[in-house]
């Protein structure tokens, strides 16, 4: 099977250039310009973007958390994420407290096998830590297992800071990376409580008690455990300006530090707490939306790259499973959908309004996590020879965002009525036609990408 894309404009994280793609089966095969090939389908892609197929390093697809299941599980949330371009999706697997690592490993594998609509990874979560453990980290690199996910909130989830530095230690001997949830577990339970002896039950007391100096904190104190363990780490879901501080300052010491945010964070504020009949509720997420500031310094620390990754943290549910808090906002299950609006957000708020370049978005939407999380460069780059998944993205045009258009399994969106600039018009998997002009062509093509080591 042979496809010709014609007339393009490729983007690149190390540039743009008007050049045709011949794609052979599941490769690409050459990149020139004036291709020719009388076997090939031809494409004109006159006028079109040609990105590399986003990845998206922060999915919880199939979660069971705070009493219930998320909204999406890895058929739908895999048709949302093909259809907005995100070819790779980096799931959690996430074993309780007592279960191994490979039990984890083992369940995601049987949600995930042959249901998705996009290629998919996992991070394994550590949640415990003790000799069992340990000793199946190598295990994990074996099975293309080589990022981790550790949080020093959520006492169902977090380990403390002794077994943490033990654990950041034993991932360097391997080459891995961990991610960790930075928030300060035992502050945050005082200001819950203080939130609700004051009456305040509703939604807009979540930000009230989740401030951004509680994050900052936590986030400067992973820093220095890593400092002592000598080893790199990942700020995941970054939101303020106070965390990147310690950040920088983290940098300024020669500590190898890498940051990704969401979309959610660049785009929405936490006046959305406040909105009438508990439609607050619908942007519950931790840590939560900030201030315009925040995203203000956001946008500049992408630019600047001072960011390497957007994700999206996508963790859905629906308005009913949302209620279950009403009367108490600590019962509202924290997360929102964005694996399907990610790219669209990213250019009509970010390129087109002229904070970031084509080649940035391209950089921090593909290129620098297929580099970090070890599938470059068979991933997160147009070149002879990688995947070819590729979205090409018409820049003409304007939309909205509308719950009615999402094909998420979800009955709200958190962008609804977001005018948007341009739209995805196709996605290409691995060579295979997925998406056409927002059509799911291909709802469970996607395969399990073994990962290597970071690279970035």
């Amino acid at each position: 099977m042979k496809i010709l894309l014609k007339n393009g404009t490729i983007v690149n994280a190390d540039g743009t250039q008007r050049a045709d793609v011949l794609i052979c089966n599941d490769k690409i095969k050459v990149i020139s310009p004036n291709l020719e090939s009388r076997d090939a389908e031809l494409v004109d892609c006159s006028g079109k973007l040609l990105f590399p197929g986003f990845i998206d390093a922060h999915t919880h697809f199939d979660l069971d958390v705070c009493n219930t299941t998320t909204a999406d599980d890895f058929y739908t949330g895999g048709k949302a994420a093909i259809r907005g371009g995100t070819t790779l999706v980096i799931d959690f697997a996430c074993p309780n407290k007592g279960e191994s690592l490979q039990y984890g490993l083992d369940l995601w594998h049987k949600k995930a096998d042959g249901k998705t609509a996009c290629d998919y990874s996992f991070h394994m979560t550590i949640d415990d830590w003790n000799d069992t453990i340990k000793a199946q980290i190598p295990d994990m690199v074996a099975q293309g297992v080589t990022s981790f996910k550790m949080y020093l909130t959520y006492p169902a989830m977090m380990i403390g800071d002794g077994q943490m530095l033990m654990a950041l230690q034993e991932l360097k001997k391997y080459g891995c990376i961990a991610g960790v949830h930075c928030e300060n577990a035992g502050m945050i339970d005082a200001l819950i409580q203080e939130q609700k002896d004051a009456g305040h039950t509703g939604p807009e007391a979540h930000p009230l008690s989740r401030p951004d100096m509680m994050e900052a904190e936590a986030v400067g104190r992973l820093l220095k455990m890593a400092y002592v363990a000598d080893v790199p780490v990942v700020v995941v879901h970054t939101t303020c300006e106070a965390a990147l501080k310690e950040i920088e300052a983290a940098r300024a010491r020669g500590q190898t530090v890498y940051v990704e945010t969401c979309p959610q964070y660049l785009v929405l504020d936490d006046s959305r707490y406040l909105e009438p009949d508990f439609a607050g509720a619908k942007y519950v997420c931790a840590p939560p939306l900030r201030k315009r500031a925040d995203q203000d310094a956001l946008w500049q620390a992408i630019a600047d790259g001072a960011v390497q990754t957007v994700s999206t943290d996508h963790c859905s549910f629906t308005l009913k499973q949302k209620d279950a808090g009403r009367g108490d906002f600590t019962k509202i299950p924290g997360g929102l959908p964005g694996v399907e609006t990610r790219g669209v957000l990213l250019y009509t708020y970010g390129v087109r309004t002229g904070r970031i370049s084509l080649e940035k978005m391209a950089e921090v939407l593909c290129a620098n996590p297929a580099k970090l999380y070890g599938v470059w460069p068979r991933k997160g780059v147009i070149s002879e020879g990688s995947d070819a998944d590729i979205v090409v993205y018409d820049p003409v045009g304007e939309g909205v965002i509308t719950s009615a258009d999402q094909i998420a399994n979800v009955d709200y969106s958190p962008y609804e009525g977001f005018a948007v600039k341009g739209r995805i018009t196709r996605v290409y998997l691995r060579g295979h036609l997925a998406v056409l002009n927002g059509d799911i062509l291909a709802d469970q093509g996607g395969t399990f990408i073994p990962r290597g080591l970071p690279n970035l």
